[in-house]
C-alpha cells in the first residue's frame, strides 16, 4: 500500500471504517431480493453478475441480467446463490449464509468501493491496496482501537495487532502476524503499521511523547521520518526500516518499493508489556538483482542513493562514476516518481546514525557497495587461438582491489587461472571467458549478500537489550504469497512450498479453533483435520525417500558430475509419475517439464538450470584473498564468525516472472572456510568443505521457521492488489479471484462450508424466526435452547443442516438464506391479512354510520308529523301561552341562571388555577429551555464553526462548479455550432444527392421517351409501307410486267442515288479525318517539344548534380584540412602539456631546494640560539664559581694568620682561578669566531636562496603565460565547437523541414500513382500514341524519383558540417521547386492525355459510322460480285492490320510492365537509401555523444589534476614541517649532549680539587671543620649537578625517541606519498591511454564514414546508370511509337482508298441526311443536358468548398476554445474523431460522385454512338425485310396468276404456255437471286444481332454500375442517417449536460442561500446573546421554532445594538 498515510484535510476517518447500516437494512432491497429470486451467474467482464431466475429448462436455467435486462441460458451448476441484503458489506465474510466465490468477491468489491479496505474472512484479515492516502492511521485511530476486542471495532490492521498484543499479555503466549500477498499488495506497509501500533501502545517512554507534532501531519504517521515517540529503543526499531529498505528493496514493474527479501521481525516484551528488544531475521535476499535487472526495473535503492547523494570527497574516496558507466546498472538511472534518491540517501545516513553506526562502519559499507558495482566493469576477452580468457585492461580490477584491500596481480591470477586441487596436488587451470564472467558475478552476489547479512546482524546488535529480560514476543512475518506464472522455475517451487506449509498451518489452526468451538458447545461432529489435505503435496516436494521427493532427487542429481536437468526430470517422472499431485506435460510441444497440483491450482515448472541453482559454485581462490584482505571490514565479512548470523531462505520472488531468465543463482556450494552457510546458515554449522545443497538448507530453515510459528498463536493478514495500473478505485474481478485462490481465502471458505459456518445466539434466532412457528412455543417463560428446539421441530429442518449447542444454534451454508425467504413470505401474508382486516373494519364503521343516519331521519319525520297535528289544537295553544306566566317555571329559570353563574365562577376559578399551574409549568419549562438553549448555544457555536468551514468549502466548490459551468456552457455552444454546421452540410449533401437523383431520373425518362418515339415511328413507317404495298398490289394486277420492269429500274436508280449520297458523306468524313490527322501531328510536335524541354531540364539537373558533387569534394577537402589542423592542435596541446609538466617538475625541484635552504637557515638560527643559551649557562656557572671563590677567599683570609701552608694553598687556588679565567676567555673567543662564521654562512645561503626564488618566480610567470595561452586556445576551441553544434542543430531543423516537404511530395507522388493506375486501366484500350504519352509521363515521374533519391543521398552525405548543410538546404529548395514544375508538367500531360482520350473516342465514333456505312454498302452492292470480293479482301487486310496493331499493343503492354518493374526496383533502392540515411544520422548522433563524453572527461581530468597538485603541495608542506621539527630536535639533542659533557668535566675538576684539599688538610680542628663544611656544600652541589644530569639524560632519551618516531613517520609518509604519486601517475597514464584510444576510435569512425560516403557515391553512380538505362528504354519506346504512327498513316491511306472505292456507290441520300439531322438534334440536346449537369456539379463543388471553409472556421473556433470537464473533453475528442471520419467519408463520396459523373458522361456518349449504330442497323434490316416481303408477295401473285392462267386460258392459250414457262424460269431465277439476297440479309441481321447483344451487354454493365452507384448512394444516405442519429444523441447528451448543469446551479444557489441564511442567523444570535436581549433560534435540522426571552431593555434598543453589531461584525470563530 503505497504510503497509506493520513491526509492533512478534515476528512472523516469513520467513513473508511464503519458501514452505513441504513443502506444495508433497506426494506426495499430486501423485498426486491425476495421477489426476483436473485442469483449470481458467471461473467467474463465482471467475474459474476446479478440475475433473476425466469424459467428452468431441465439442466439449464433462463435468467434475466439485472444490469441490462438481457436474458441468457445458464447451466444450473454455474449458478451461485445470492445472500440477502442484510449481509451486504458484512465485516466478517464467514458470517455469509451463502458462502461462495461470487458472494465473497461481491462483498469485497462493495466494501472497497465504499472505502473499506479491511475485511475479515474467518481467521483472515483481507486487505485491498487503496492506492491512495486514507486518514485511518493517525494517533487518534490507534487510541480508538487500543484496549478493544476484535468484534467491538471494524476490521483494521490495528485490530489484529491489538488482539495479538492482548492475547500475549493475558495468555502469556507468543504471537505471530503473517502478512502475505503479491508484490505491490501492501505487505511491507502493513508490517510498518503493525510496528507503529506496537511502538505506540507498548512504549516504555510514554511521558516523552512529542506533543508538538500534530496528529494530522503526514510526518507523524510515516515510519521513517516523523517518529511519534522519543524512546531510544522504539525509535531505533522504527528507524531499522529505512536502512533495510535501502539495502533490500528495489523498483519493479509492479511496485516502486518492492521488498526483495523476506523478514521475520521479533519484538520482545517484558512481563508488564513494554518493548525490551527486537530481532530481525531475513530470508534469502534476491542477490541476483545486484548484477542484472529486467526492463524498466532497478537494482537495490542503495546503489542509486549512493551515486546521487555522495559528495565530492566521498565520491573520490569510493572511486564513484556516473550511472551509465556501470554494467550492473542494466537500465541506467531510472528515477522513482515522487522520490529523490539524494534525499533518501540523507535519510538512510540519518537512520544509520540513529542506529549508532560509526563513521568507519558506514564508510566501509559504502566501499563494499562501490566494489560490487566495480565487479561489473571488469571485462574479459577471449584469446585468439585458445578459449582462455584474458583481461585486456585492469583499471576496474585496480579500483576493485583498492576498495577491497587486495593485490591486483593475485586477484587477476585467481580469476583467470585459479588453483584447483587434483588429488593431493594443486594445479592452475585456465578459465574461459564465460567461466570468468560467471565467477565475477558470483563474487559480486556473494559480497553483497554478506554485506546485507552483516547489516542485519549490526541492526540486531543495536536493537538487542540484554539488560531487560523479554517474557514473550510478537513475530511479524513479511513474505511473498503464492503466485502462479506462465512458466515457473526453482525459486517459485521454493516459495510455493513455503506457502503450502503456511496454508497447512492456517488449516490446522482453523481446525483446532473449530474443534474447540464445537466441544465448547457440545456439538457432535466427525472432526476432519483439513491440514492433512495439503500433506500429499508437501510430501511430493520434501519426502527424503520411499519414494524421494523433488528436493531429494535434485540433491541426488547434484552428486553426479554428468547429470543434467533432463536426467533430473526423467528420474522425477520415473519416481513420482504415479503421485496424485504430480502430472506430466499434456503435449510434447509444452514448454513445461512437469506439473504439481498445489492447493491454489495446477502449476507448470520448467527445470532449466536447476542443478546450477542448487549448487551455485564460488571461486575459493578469490574468497581466500578477500578473507586475507588488508581492509578489516572486508576480512570480517569473509571470516567464519559472520556465518553464525541467523538467516533463513525465503524471499519475495514476485517479480521473477517479469524477468524470466534474468534471475540468476540463489545460493551456492561454497568451498571456502565459513561459506557453508551461504544459503540458510541459521545456527546449524557444518564441517569445512562439506557438500550442502540449497534444497537441504532450505528444508532445514523452513522446518525451523514452522516450529517457531507452531509455538505461537498465528494471526493471518492477506494483502491483495486490485489492479496492475496502480489506480485508486479500480478493482479487476478476475485478478482478485486469482489472489483469493492463491492466498488461501477460498480454501478457508471451503473448510467453512464443510462445517456449520453460520451461528446465531438463541435469543436472536427466536426473535427473528419465531414468526415462522407461531404456535410452537407456549406462553410464559421458556429456556432459549428449548424454544429453539421446538422451533426447529416445527420448521421440520433436516437434522444434517443444523446443530444446537449450549448458547448458539449452528447452521450449514444456505440454510439462513432459505429461512429469510420463508420469513419474507410469511411477513407478506401477514401484511396482506392485516390490510384486509383494516379495510373490513373501515367498511363496517361506514355502514353503522349510515344506519344511525336512517334511524335519526325516522325520528325527525315522526316529530314533524306530531307538530303538524298539534299546532291547530286550541288547548295546545293555551298551554303554550300559560306556561311562561307560571312562577314555578320562573324559579326554575332563576335557579338555572344561578347554577349557570356558579358554574361559570367555578370554571373561572379552575381556569385561573390551571393558568397558575400552567404558568409555573411554563416557568419551569422556560428555565429548562434556558439551560437547553445554553447548551444549544454551545452546540450552535460549534455548528457555526462547522458551518463556516462548510461555507468555505461551498464557496470553493461553487467556484469550481462555476468554472465547470462556464466550460460546459462554452462546450455546449461549440457543440451546438458544430451540430448546426453538420446539419447544414448534411442538408446540402442531401439536396445535392436529390438533385443528382432527379437528373438521373430525368435522363432515364428522356431516354425511354426517345425509345418510345422511335418504336412508334417505326410502327407508323410499317403501316405506311403496308398501305403502299396494298396500293401497289392493286396496281400490279393491272400492270404486271411493266410494273416489275419499272420497279427494277427504280430500285437501280435509288441504289445509285444512295451510293452517291454515301460517297458524298464519305468525302465529308475523309475531310474530317484529314483535319484530325493534322491536329494529331501538331500535338505530336508539341509532345516532342515538351520531351526536348524535359531533356534540357535533365541536362541542367545533371550539371547541378556535378556542381554539387564538386562542392561535396571541396567540403570533404575542407573537412580533411580541418582534421589535419585538429591533429596539429592536439599535437601542440600535447607538447604544451609536456612542457607544462616539465616546468611543473622544475618548479617543484626549485621549491624543494628553497625549502631545503630555508630548513638549513632555520637550523643555523637554532644553532645560534643554542650557542647563546650555552653561553648564558657558562656565564651563570662563572658567576657561581666566582661567588664560591670569594667565599673561599674569605675563609682563606681567616686562615692566613694560622699557617704558611694555607698561603701556599691560596696561591695555588689563585693560579687555578687565573687558568680558569684564561680558559673561559679562550672559549668566549672561540665561540664568537664560530658565531661570525655561522653568520657569514647564513648570509651566503640567504643570497643563494633569494636567487633561486627569483628564478622560480620567473619560471612560474612563464608557466602562467603558457597556461593562459592554452586556456584561451581551449576557449576558442570550445566556442568553435559550440558554433558548430548550433549550426548543426539549425541544419537539423532545416533538414527536418525538408524531410517533411519531401514526405508531402511523396504523398502527392503516391496520389499521382493511384491516378496513374486508374488511367492505365483505361489506357489499355487506347492507341499507341497514348501509350507513348503515358511512357513519357512515367519517365518524368522516374526523374522526379531519381531527383528525390539524389536529394536523400545528398542529405546523408552533408550532415557533418554547417556549410554543407546550408548548401544542401539550398539545393533541396531548388529541387523542390523543380519537383513542383515537374508536377505541373505532369498535370499538363494528364490534361493532354484526357484530350487524346476524347479525340480517340471521336475517332471510334467515326470509325463506327464508317463501318455502318460499309455494311450498308456491302448489303446494297452484293449484286456486284467483284465489289463484294474487293470488300472481302479489304476486310481481310483490315483484320491483318488489326492483328498487327493488337500485337504491337501487347508488346507495348509488356514494355509498360517492364517499366513498372524498374520503377518498383528504383522505389526499393530509394527505401534502402532512406534506411542508410537513418543509419548515418544515428552514427552522427553517436559521434556527438562521444564528443560530449570526451569534453566531460577532459574537464574531469583538469579538475583531477588540479586536485592532485593541491594535495601534492599540501603533502610537501607537511613533509617540510616535519623535517624542520626533526632538525630542531636533533639540535636540541646535540646541545643537551654538550651540556652533559661540560657538567662531567666540571664535576671531574671539582673532584680533583676536593682530593687536593683533603691531602693538604691540617691537624687543626677548625680547619678540618671548615673543610668539612666546604665538603658538605660541595657534595650538595655535586648531588644537585647529578640530579640535573639525570634530568638532562631523561630529556635526551625522550628527544632521541621523538627523533626515531619522526624518522619512522617521515619514512612512512614518504612511502605513502610515493605510492600516491605513482598511483596518480598510473591513473593519468591510463586516462591518457583512454583518450588516445577514444581518438583512435574517432578516427576509425571517420574512416567508416568515408567508406560509407564512398558507398553512397557508388550507389549514386549506379542510380545514374539505371537512369541511363531507363532513358534508353524511353528512346526505344519513342521509336516504337514512331513505327506505330507510320502504320497508322498506312491505315489512313488504305482508308482513303476505301473511300475512293465507296464514292462510286450512291444511294438513299435524303434518308441519311434526315437521320443525320435527327442525330445532330439529339446530340445537341444531350450536350445541353451535359452542360447543365456540369454547371450543377460546379455549383455543388462551390457549395462543398464553402461548407469546407465553414467547417475549417468552426474547427479553428473549437480549437481556440478552452477545454471543459474531463468527461466532456473525452466526448469532444470522440465527436471530433467521428467528424473527421465523416469528413473523410464525405470526401470519398465526393470523389466517388466525380468518378460517377465522368463515367456517366462516357456512358452517355457510348449510348449515343450505339443508338446511332442501332438505328442504322435497324433501318438496313427493315429495308431488307421489306424487300423480302415484297418478293414473297410478288411470288404469291405470280403463282395465283399462273393458276388463273392455267385454269382459264389453258385451252385457249396453249401457244403462250411456252412463253409463260420461260417467264417462270426467269422468275425462278429471280427467286433464287432473291433467296441469295435474303440469305445475305439474314447474315447481316445475325451480325447486327450479335452487335446488338454486345450493346445490350454493355448497357447491362452500365445498369449494374448504376445499381452499384445507387447502393453506394443508399449507403451514404444510411451513413448520413447514422450521423444524424449520433448528432441527435450528442444533442441529447448536451441537453442532459445542460440539465445537470442547471441542477448543479440550483443546488449551488440553494446551498449558498442556506449558508447565507445560517450565517445571518448565527450573527444575529451572537449579537443578541452578547447583548442579553431576545434570542430566536432557527435550526435547519429540527425546523424553525422561536422563543422570546425578555431582557432588561426594549426591543428598539436591541434592534439598534443589532444594527451596530451588523455594521461592525465580530471576528467569527473558525
Amino acid at each position: 500500500m503505497p504510503e497509506m498515510a493520513q491526509r492533512s484535510g478534515q476528512e472523516d476517518p469513520e467513513r473508511y471504517l464503519f458501514v452505513d447500516r441504513a443502506m444495508v437494512y433497506n426494506p426495499a432491497s430486501q423485498a426486491d431480493w425476495t421477489a426476483k429470486k436473485l442469483v449470481w451467474v458467471p461473467s467474463e467482464r465482471h467475474g459474476f453478475e446479478a440475475a433473476s431466475i425466469r424459467e428452468e429448462r431441465g439442466e439449464e436455467v433462463l435468467v434475466e441480467l439485472a444490469e441490462n435486462g438481457k436474458k441468457a441460458l445458464v447451466n444450473k451448476d454455474d449458478i451461485q446463490k445470492m445472500n440477502p441484503p442484510k449481509f451486504s458489506k458484512v465485516e466478517d465474510m464467514a458470517e455469509l449464509t451463502c458462502l461462495n466465490e461470487a458472494s465473497v468477491l461481491h462483498n469485497l468489491k462493495d466494501r472497497y468501493y465504499s472505502g473499506l479496505i479491511y475485511t475479515y474472512s474467518g481467521l483472515f484479515c483481507v486487505v485491498i491496496n487503496p492506492y491512495k492516502n486514507l486518514p485511518i492511521y493517525s494517533e487518534n485511530i490507534i487510541e480508538m482501537y487500543r484496549g478493544k476486542k476484535r468484534h467491538e471495532m471494524p476490521p483494521h490492521i490495528y485490530a489484529i495487532s491489538e488482539s495479538a498484543y492482548r492475547c500475549m499479555l493475558q495468555d502469556r503466549e507468543d504471537q505471530s502476524i503473517l502478512c502475505t500477498g503479491e508484490s505491490g499488495a501492501g505487505k511491507t506497509e502493513n508490517t510498518k503499521k503493525v510496528i507503529q501500533y506496537l511502538a505506540h501502545v507498548a512504549s516504555s517512554h510514554k511521558g516523552k511523547k512529542d506533543h508538538n507534532i500534530p496528529p494530522e501531519s503526514p510526518k507523524a504517521v510515516k515510519l521513517q521520518n516523523g517518529i511519534l515517540f522519543y524512546g531510544e529503543l522504539e525509535r531505533q526499531l522504527l528507524q531499522a526500516n529505512p536502512i533495510l529498505e535501502s539495502f533490500g528493496n528495489a523498483k519493479t514493474v509492479k511496485n516502486d518499493n518492492s521488498s526483495r527479501f523476506g523478514k521475520f521481525i521479533r519484538i520482545n516484551f517484558d512481563v508488564t508489556g513494554y518493548i525490551v528488544g527486537a530481532n530481525i531475521e531475513t530470508y534469502l535476499l534476491e542477490k541476483s538483482r545486484a548484477i542484472r535487472q529486467a526492463k524498466d526495473e532497478r537494482t537495490f535503492h542503495v546503489f542509486y542513493q549512493l551515486l546521487a547523494g555522495a559528495g565530492e570527497h566521498l565520491r573520490s574516496d569510493l572511486l564513484l562514476e556516473g550511472f551509465n558507466n556501470y554494467r550492473f546498472l542494466s537500465n541506467g538511472n531510472i528515477p522513482i516518481p515522487g522520490q529523490q534518491d539524494k534525499d533518501n540517501f540523507q535519510e538512510t545516513m540519518e537512520a544509520m546514525h540513529i542506529m549508532s553506526f560509526s563513521h568507519d562502519e558506514i564508510l566501509s559499507m559504502l566501499k563494499v557497495v562501490s566494489a560490487v558495482l566495480q565487479f561489473g566493469n571488469i571485462v574479459f576477452k577471449k584469446e585468439r587461438n585458445t578459449d582462455q580468457a584474458s583481461m585486456p585492461e585492469n583499471t576496474a580490477a585496480q579500483k576493485l582491489c583498492h576498495l577491497l584491500g587486495m593485490n591486483v596481480m593475485e586477484f587477476t591470477r585467481a580469476i583467470l587461472s585459479p588453483r584447483i586441487k587434483v588429488g593431493r596436488d594443486y594445479v592452475q587451470k585456465a578459465q574461459t571467458k564465460e567461466q570468468a564472467d560467471f565467477a565475477v558475478e558470483a563474487l559480486a552476489k556473494a559480497t553483497y549478500e554478506r554485506l546485507f547479512r552483516w547489516l542485519v546482524h549490526r541492526i540486531n546488535k543495536a536493537l538487542d537489550r540484554t539488560k531487560r529480560q523479554g517474557a514473550s514476543f510478537i513475530g511479524i512475518l513479511d513474505i511473498a504469497g503464492f503466485e502462479i506464472f506462465q512458466l515457473n522455475s526453482f525459486e517459485q517451487l521454493c516459495i510455493n512450498y513455503t506457502n503450502e506449509k503456511l496454508q497447512q498451518l492456517f488449516n490446522h489452526t482453523m481446525f483446532i479453533l473449530e474443534q474447540e468451538e464445537y466441544q465448547r458447545e457440545g456439538i457432535e461432529w466427525s472432526f476432519i483435520d483439513f491440514g492433512l489435505d495439503l500433506q500429499p503435496c508437501i510430501d511430493l516436494i520434501e519426502r527424503p525417500a520411499n519414494p524421494p521427493g523433488v528436493l531429494a532427487l535434485l540433491d541426488e542429481e547434484c552428486w553426479f558430475p554428468k547429470a543434467t536437468d533432463k536426467t533430473f526430470v526423467d528420474k522425477l517422472v520415473q519416481e513420482q509419475g504415479t503421485h496424485a499431485k504430480f502430472q506430466k506435460p499434456r503435449q510434447l510441444k509444452d514448454k513445461a517439464d512437469f506439473c504439481i497440483i498445489h492447493y491454489a491450482g495446477r502449476v507448470d515448472y520448467k527445470a532449466d538450470e536447476w542443478l546450477m541453482k542448487n549448487m551455485d559454485p564460488l571461486n575459493d581462490n578469490v574468497a581466500t584473498l578477500l578473507h586475507q584482505s588488508t581492509d578489516k571490514f572486508v576480512a570480517e565479512l569473509w571470516k567464519d564468525e559472520i556465518q553464525n548470523i541467523q538467516r533463513a531462505s525465503f524471499y519475495d520472488v514476485s517479480s521473477l516472472h517479469e524477468s524470466p531468465g534474468e534471475v540468476d543463482r540463489i545460493v551456492g556450494l561454497d568451498q571456502v572456510a565459513g561459506m557453508n552457510e551461504t544459503a540458510f546458515g541459521a545456527t546449524y554449522k557444518t564441517k569445512k568443505g562439506m557438500f550442502r545443497t540449497v534444497g537441504q538448507l532450505y528444508k532445514e530453515s523452513l522446518t525451523k521457521l514452522m516450529a517457531t510459528l507452531r509455538n505461537t498463536n498465528p494471526n493471518f493478514v492477506r494483502c491483495i492488489i486490485p489492479n496492475h495500473e496502480k489506480r485508486a478505485g479500480k478493482l479487476e474481478p478476475h485478478l482478485v479471484l486469482d489472489q483469493l485462490k492463491c492466498n488461501g481465502v477460498l480454501e478457508g471458505i471451503r473448510i467453512c462450508r464443510q462445517g456449520f459456518p453460520n451461528r446465531i445466539v438463541f435469543q436472536e434466532f427466536r426473535q427473528r424466526y419465531e414468526i415462522l412457528t407461531p404456535n410452537a412455543i407456549p406462553k410464559g417463560f421458556m429456556d432459549g435452547k428449548q424454544a429453539c428446539e421446538r422451533m426447529i421441530r416445527a420448521l421440520e429442518l433436516d437434522a444434517n443442516l443444523y446443530r444446537i449447542g449450549q448458547s448458539k444454534i449452528f447452521f450449514r451454508t444456505g440454510v439462513l438464506a432459505h429461512l429469510e425467504e420463508e420469513r419474507d413470505l410469511k411477513i407478506t401474508d401477514i401484511i396482506i391479512y392485516f390490510q384486509s382486516v383494516c379495510r373490513g373494519y373501515l367498511a363496517r364503521k361506514a355502514f353503522a354510520k349510515k344506519q344511525q343516519q336512517l334511524s335519526a331521519l325516522k325520528v325527525l319525520q315522526r316529530n314533524c308529523a306530531a307538530y303538524l297535528k298539534l299546532r291547530h289544537w286550541q288547548w295546545w295553544r293555551l298551554f303554550t301561552k300559560v306556561k311562561p306566566l307560571l312562577q314555578v317555571t320562573r324559579q326554575e329559570e332563576e335557579m338555572q341562571a344561578k347554577d349557570e353563574e356558579l358554574i361559570k365562577v367555578k370554571e373561572k376559578q379552575v381556569k385561573v388555577e390551571n393558568d397558575l399551574v400552567e404558568m409555573e409549568r411554563k416557568h419551569q419549562q422556560l428555565l429548562e429551555e434556558k439551560s437547553i438553549l445554553a447548551e444549544q448555544l454551545q452546540a450552535e457555536t460549534e455548528l457555526f464553526a462547522e458551518a463556516e468551514e462548510m461555507r468555505a468549502r461551498l464557496v470553493a466548490k461553487k467556484q469550481e462548479l462555476e468554472e465547470i459551468l462556464h466550460d460546459l456552457e462554452s462546450r455546449v455552444e461549440e457543440e451546438e455550432e458544430r451540430n448546426q454546421s453538420l446539419q447544414n452540410e448534411k442538408k446540402k449533401m442531401q439536396s445535392h444527392i436529390q438533385d443528382l437523383e432527379e437528373q438521373l431520373d430525368e435522363e432515364e425518362a428522356a431516354r425511354q421517351k426517345l425509345q418510345l418515339e422511335k418504336v412508334t415511328a417505326e410502327a407508323k413507317i410499317k403501316k405506311m409501307e403496308e398501305d403502299i404495298l396494298l396500293l401497289e398490289d392493286q396496281n400490279s394486277k393491272f400492270l404486271k410486267e411493266k410494273k416489275l420492269l419499272e420497279d427494277r429500274v427504280s430500285e437501280m436508280t435509288s441504289q445509285l442515288t444512295e451510293e452517291e449520297e454515301k460517297a458524298k458523306n464519305l468525302g465529308k468524313v475523309k475531310n474530317k479525318q484529314e483535319m484530325m490527322m493534322v491536329d494529331l501531328e501538331e500535338r505530336l510536335k508539341k509532345e516532342e517539344k515538351t520531351r526536348q524541354e524535359l531533356e534540357k531540364a535533365k541536362r541542367k539537373l545533371d550539371g547541378e548534380t556535378t556542381d554539387l558533387q564538386d562542392q561535396i569534394a571541396e567540403l570533404q577537402a575542407q573537412i580533411e584540412e580541418l582534421k589535419i589542423q585538429l591533429a596539429k592542435k592536439e599535437e601542440e596541446l600535447q607538447a604544451v602539456l609536456a612542457r607544462g609538466d616539465e616546468e611543473v617538475a622544475q618548479k617543484n625541484n626549485a621549491l624543494k631546494q628553497v625549502r631545503e635552504l630555508q630548513a638549513q637557515l632555520a637550523e643555523l638560527q637554532e644553532d645560534l640560539e643554542s650557542e647563546k643559551a650555552a653561553r648564558n649557562k657558562a656565564e651563570k656557572l662563572k658567576r657561581d664559581l666566582s661567588e664560591e671563590l670569594e667565599a673561599l677567599k674569605t675563609e682563606l683570609e681567616d686562615t692566613l694568620d694560622t699557617t704558611a701552608a694555607q698561603q701556599e694553598l691560596r696561591t695555588k687556588r689563585e693560579q687555578e682561578v687565573a687558568e680558569l679565567k684564561k680558559a673561559i676567555d679562550d672559549e668566549i673567543r672561540n665561540h664568537e669566531s664560530q658565531v661570525q662564521e655561522m653568520r657569514q654562512r647564513h648570509g651566503t645561503s640567504l643570497e643563494e636562496i633569494s636567487e633561486q626564488l627569483e628564478q622560480a618566480k620567473r619560471v612560474k610567470s612563464n608557466l602562467e603565460k603558457n597556461k593562459q595561452t592554452l586556456e584561451s586556445d581551449n576557449k576558442e576551441l570550445a566556442n568553435e565547437v559550440k558554433t558548430l553544434q548550433q549550426a548543426k542543430s539549425e541544419s537539423e531543423h532545416k533538414r527536418k523541414k525538408l524531410e517533411a516537404q519531401l514526405q508531402e511530395f511523396m504523398t502527392r507522388f503516391s496520389e499521382g500513382e493511384k491516378v496513374k493506375g486508374e488511367l492505365s486501366d483505361r489506357s489499355h484500350k487506347l492507341q499507341a500514341e497514348l501509350d507513348n504519352v503515358s511512357a513519357l509521363l512515367e519517365d518524368a515521374e522516374k526523374k522526379g524519383i531519381k531527383l528525390a533519391k539524389d536529394a536523400s543521398s545528398l542529405e546523408s552525405q552533408l550532415q557533418d558540417t554547417q556549410e554543407l548543410l546550408q548548401e544542401e538546404t539550398r539545393q533541396k529548395l531548388n529541387l523542390s521547386s523543380r519537383i513542383r514544375q515537374l508536377d505541373e508538367e505532369k498535370n499538363s500531360l494528364l490534361e493532354q492525355q484526357e484530350e487524346e482520350e476524347e479525340a480517340r473516342r471521336n475517332l471510334e465514333k467515326q470509325l463506327a459510322t464508317l463501318q455502318a456505312q460499309l455494311v450498308e454498302t456491302k448489303k446494297k452492292l452484293e449484286d456486284d460480285v467483284g465489289a463484294l470480293e474487293g470488300l472481302e479482301e479489304v476486310k481481310r487486310k483490315l483484320q491483318k492490320d488489326m492483328e498487327g496493331t493488337s500485337q504491337k499493343l501487347e508488346e507495348k503492354a509488356i514494355a509498360y510492365d517492364k517499366l513498372e518493374k524498374t520503377k518498383n526496383r528504383l522505389q526499393q533502392e530509394l527505401d534502402d537509401l532512406m534506411v542508410d540515411l537513418d543509419h548515418q544520422r544515428q552514427i552522427v548522433s553517436n559521434l556527438e555523444k562521444k564528443q560530449k563524453k570526451f569534453d566531460q572527461m577532459l574537464a574531469e581530468e583538469k579538475t583531477i589534476s588540479a586536485r592532485y597538485a593541491e594535495e601534492r603541495d599540501r603533502a610537501e608542506a607537511e613533509a617540510r614541517e616535519k623535517d624542520t621539527k626533526a632538525l630542531s630536535m636533533a639540535r636540541a639533542l646535540d646541545e643537551a649532549l654538550e651540556a652533559k659533557e661540560e657538567f662531567e668535566r666540571l664535576n671531574k675538576q671539582l673532584r680533583a680539587e676536593m682530593e687536593d684539599l683533603m691531602s693538604s688538610k691540617d691537624d687543626v680542628g677548625k680547619n678540618v671543620h671548615e673543610l668539612e663544611k666546604s665538603k658538605r656544600t660541595l657534595e650538595q652541589q655535586v648531588e644537585e649537578m647529578r640530579t640535573q644530569l639525570e634530568e638532562l639524560e631523561d630529556e635526551l632519551q625522550a628527544t632521541e625517541d621523538a627523533k626515531l618516531r619522526l624518522e619512522v613517520n617521515m619514512q612512512a609518509m614518504k612511502a605513502q606519498f610515493d605510492r600516491d604519486l605513482q598511483a596518480r601517475d598510473e591513473q593519468n597514464e591510463e586516462k591518457k591511454r583512454a583518450l588516445v584510444k577514444q581518438v583512435r576510435e574517432m578516427e576509425a569512425e571517420l574512416e567508416d564514414e568515408r567508406k560509407q560516403r564512398a558507398l553512397a557515391v557508388a550507389a549514386k553512380k549506379k542510380l545514374e546508370m539505371d537512369l541511363k538505362d531507363v532513358e534508353a528504354q524511353i528512346e526505344a519506346a519513342n521509336k516504337a511509337r514512331d513505327e506505330a504512327i507510320k502504320q497508322l498513316r498506312k491505315l489512313q491511306a488504305q482508308m482513303k482508298d476505301y473511300q475512293r472505292e465507296l464514292e462510286e456507290a450512291r444511294a438513299s441520300r435524303d434518308e441519311i441526311f434526315a437521320q443525320s439531322k435527327e442525330n445532330e438534334k439529339k446530340l445537341k440536346s444531350l450536350e445541353a443536358e451535359i452542360l447543365q449537369l456540369q454547371e450543377d456539379l460546379a455549383s455543388s463543388e462551390r457549395a462543398r468548398r464553402h461548407a469546407e471553409q465553414e467547417r475549417d472556421e468552426l474547427a479553428d473556433e473549437i480549437s481556440n476554445s478552452a477545454s471543459g470537464k474531463a468527461a466532456l473533453l473525452d466526448e469532444k475528442r470522440r465527436l471530433e474523431a467521428r467528424i473527421a471520419q465523416l469528413e473523410e467519408e464525405l470526401e470519398e463520396e465526393q470523389s466517388n460522385m466525380e468518378l460517377l459523373n465522368d463515367r456517366f458522361r462516357k456512358t452517355t456518349m457510348q449510348v449515343d454512338s450505339l443508338n446511332t449504330e442501332l438505328a442504322g442497323e435497324r433501318s438496313a434490316a427493315q429495308k431488307s425485310e421489306n424487300a423480302r416481303q415484297q418478293l414473297e408477295r410478288q411470288n404469291k401473285d405470280l403463282k395465283t396468276k399462273l393458276q388463273e392462267l392455267e385454269g382459264s386460258v389453258k385451252s385457249k392459250f396453249k401457244a403462250s404456255i411456252a412463253a409463260l414457262e420461260a417467264k417462270i424460269i426467269q422468275l425462278e431465277e429471280q427467286l433464287e437471286q432473291e433467296a441469295k439476297e435474303r440469305a445475305a440479309a439474314n447474315k447481316i441481321v445475325r451480325r447486327t444481332e450479335k452487335k446488338l447483344k454486345e450493346v445490350f451487354m454493355q448497357v447491362e454493365d452500365e445498369r449494374r454500375h448504376a445499381d452499384q452507384y445507387k447502393e453506394q448512394m443508399e449507403k451514404a444516405n444510411s451513413r448520413m442517417k447514422q450521423l444524424k442519429r449520433q448528432l441527435e444523441e450528442a444533442e441529447e447528451e448536451a441537453t442532459r449536460a445542460n440539465a445537470s448543469r442547471r441542477k448543479l446551479q440550483r443546488e449551488l444557489d440553494d446551498a449558498t442561500e442556506a449558508s447565507e441564511g445560517l450565517s445571518r442567523e448565527v450573527n444575529t444570535l451572537k449579537n443578541r446573546l452578547r447583548r442579553g436581549g431576545p434570542v430566536s433560534f432557527s435550526s435547519s435540522r429540527s425546523g424553525r421554532r422561536q422563543l422570546q426571552m425578555e431582557g432588561e431593555f426594549s426591543d428598539d434598543d436591541a434592534d439598534s445594538k443589532a444594527s451596530d453589531l451588523n455594521e461592525n461584525p465580530p471576528a467569527q470563530a473558525e
